[in-house]
């Protein structure tokens, strides 16, 4: 039996969001100094913005207020992988890298996208 989820940070969604979070900050340190007020600044605000929308969404009272926060962390975790992308052509991050931290990527948004469908099926369980 599953424990009960008492916090936003036992949503694995957030597990896995801080786990993107550390690896973020890890290799942008390794970035020319002209990108720290540009690319590094936007990808570290774009990161933190997934786990923090995931952490309001958990403290939002209605499902749908929730579910809102949720969609806005998927769409920090898009933003994260076009920097991804960006970061990778300029060749500030080696393809390795790349790879690693996009599938960390896609393991958050798919785990979004559950938490949003068990969200959902809450709410229509409750009418």
């Amino acid at each position: 039996m599953a424990s009960k989820i008492r916090n936003f940070t036992d949503l694995f969604a957030w597990q896995e969001g801080h786990t993107l979070v550390i690896m973020m900050y890890k290799h942008t340190k390794k970035f020319p100094d002209d990108e720290k007020y540009s690319l590094v600044s936007q990808m570290r605000r774009a990161v933190v913005s997934i786990t923090s929308n995931i952490s309001e969404g958990f403290g939002r009272k209605t499902i749908a207020d929730k579910v809102r926060f949720y969609y806005i962390a998927m769409g920090s975790v898009a933003e994260v992988q076009n920097q991804l992308y960006i970061s990778r052509d300029l060749g500030y991050m080696s393809n390795e890298v790349f790879q690693k931290v996009f599938t960390q990527t896609e393991s958050v948004y798919k785990l979004l996208n559950a938490l949003v469908s068990k969200s959902k099926k809450i709410e229509n369980q409750s009418f």
